[in-house]
């Protein structure tokens, strides 16, 4: 049985408690908040295999899943991966992408798994996507937008576009299998805390490898401000689109076989058939714990690794430079 430590049972964090108790690991929690080792305790967790020193029990483990607030990342998954352990890290992996790119040189050099928690990679919609579009099922594919907003407290310690945004910057990129040229962004600071609680981002993809036939325009919305809750990500094709809901349990996405038809003087919008599919319910919190545990067993690399987080982190530093700039930033080709 793999020892596990989890580092930080905070808000996100106790849903990795919560689906860590169901697995079959051997497992330790880490917290400074007596409070929330209390609520470990009460959930199972051994009095012995709980601390308020993320580091106590690292002689003691085979991985650690990293859950604490986003400015301590760097520093905690360095010395767990100095320390020779397997890291999983929620996202973002840090808040600056040189950073993320040290983590991801270590964890090279020490023979490490360092995997990046952009849970909707291993949502069975956003693999059938990606897997739709590496299929050519779409034709070339045109428009991505994304939408992640909705009433909700702000997170202290990032902004929006750290906080959610960055979910559909990794989804989009795991979808099309490659990074923006260019990002644009505008973003507001509605509450006055001195980070942006509103954002629009616009990114520039270019064509799929082996050629295709333009680039690929995609926004994402993030926001707290308005009402109802929103996690909805839209793909236009030359061939078919799709929406994909992430609130709905099974049947997030469907299809359209619309096309234009040019006739003369013009354009004719013909709609075609709809298809609603099913998917697992899995929770993919689930899913991901599952994945990271058989990349420690097996030493495969994790579905969403260093890199996948470094590339998402880089949009998200140029989408806040085009923000303070109020212009266009181009990321450099890898």
């Amino acid at each position: 049985m793999i020892k596990v430590l989890l580092v930080g049972v905070g808000r996100w964090g106790s849903n990795h408690l919560r689906v860590a108790r169901s697995l079959p690991v051997d497992l330790f929690v880490a917290d400074r908040a007596s409070e929330r080792l209390e609520l470990a305790r009460q959930a199972g967790v051994s009095q012995s295999r709980l601390s308020p020193d993320p580091t106590a029990f690292k002689s003691e483990v085979d991985a650690v899943v990293i859950a604490t607030p986003a400015q301590s990342h760097f520093d905690l998954c360095r010395q767990f991966l100095e320390a020779g352990k397997d890291v999983f890290v929620e996202k973002p992996i840090t808040l600056k992408s040189a950073e993320a790119l040290q983590l991801v040189e270590l964890a090279q050099r020490c023979g490490r798994i360092l995997a990046v928690g952009h849970i909707f990679r291993f949502d069975s919609a956003t693999q059938w996507m990606r897997d739709a579009v590496a299929g050519g099922e779409f034709g070339a594919v045109r428009i991505l937008r994304g939408c992640f907003s909705g009433f909700k407290r702000p997170r202290n310690d990032t902004g929006v576009m750290f906080a959610d945004a960055i979910h559909f910057v990794d989804t989009f990129n795991f979808i099309l299998d490659r990074s923006p040229l260019s990002v644009c962004a505008v973003t507001e600071d509605f509450l006055g805390r001195g980070m942006e609680d509103e954002a629009l981002i616009v990114m520039e993809y270019p064509p799929a490898r082996g050629g295709g036939s333009g680039h690929v325009n995609a926004r994402i919305e993030a926001g707290y401000h308005l009402p109802g809750k929103s996690r909805e990500v839209v793909i236009a094709g030359e061939k078919m689109s799709a929406t994909c809901d992430y609130n709905v349990a099974q049947y997030k996405v469907r299809t359209f076989r619309n096309h234009h038809v040019r006739k003369p003087g013009g354009f004719e919008a013909a709609e075609g058939e709809m298809h609603q599919l099913e998917f697992s319910p899995e929770e993919p919190l689930h899913t991901q714990w599952r994945a990271f545990l058989n990349s420690v067993q097996t030493r495969q690399a994790p579905l969403a690794d260093g890199m996948a987080g470094y590339r998402a982190v880089r949009v998200i530093e140029a989408a806040l430079e085009s923000a303070r700039s109020r212009r266009p930033v181009e990321l450099e080709r890898e």
